[in-house]
């Protein structure tokens, strides 16, 4: 079992990359973008509180994500182990893992971060615009997302950095290859 996260720009492939980890490492991903839908799809208290800031296009605050995750992370298949894929997203989310992690007695073994080059990530994310029909991801605004996400995780994966748990990937490239480097890199890290 491990306890991992994953984090990269919108278009790196995260998603994708978590699932294959995920299963490679027979652990739960847990994603708090589906973490969101299914407590508004249910109507949840938390569900209601994260849907009024969403209808609005803002940020849902940090301590509905963090109650979101933590009533997640007591269901039995996360008892040995989870990769977190978006969270967290902030210093003060860290702490919050570090105090959910601490109760449990658990510490967060790696930090994984895909990376790639704007020009790639752009590319990647106008093309799904187009295969999906999504009219509102036009380059402006992806270019926006790259930038709030350099501005929101700088701070996180230099918080890793100093820890020494975060490893980096390379995202672009076949996707088997990432694959096999992200699951190579974790092994490594986790062996070590």
């Amino acid at each position: 079992m491990a306890r991992l996260i994953i984090m990269g720009p919108p278009g790196s492939g995260k998603g994708t990359q978590a699932e294959h980890l995920a299963r490679h490492f027979g652990i739960p991903a847990i994603s708090t973008g589906d973490l969101f839908r299914a407590h508004v799809r249910d109507r949840t208290e938390l569900g209601l509180e994260a849907s009024a800031f969403m209808d609005k296009g803002e940020f849902v605050p940090d301590h509905v994500t963090t109650d979101m995750l933590k009533q997640r992370m007591e269901e039995p298949d996360a008892a040995d182990g989870f990769l977190l894929d978006g969270y967290p997203r902030t210093v003060i989310q860290i702490g919050a893992l570090d105090e959910m992690l601490a109760a449990r007695g658990q510490p967060l073994e790696v930090v994984l971060a895909l990376t790639a080059p704007d020009s790639e990530l752009l590319a990647r994310m106008l093309r799904r615009a187009q295969e999906q029909g999504r009219s509102d991801d036009t380059e402006a605004v992806i270019q926006r997302r790259l930038e709030l996400y350099r501005e929101e995780t700088q701070p996180v994966l230099t918080a890793y950095t100093k820890r020494g748990i975060l490893l980096t990937v390379e995202g672009t490239g076949e996707r088997e290859s990432i694959t096999r480097a992200a699951i190579a890199a974790v092994e490594g890290a986790l062996a070590a």
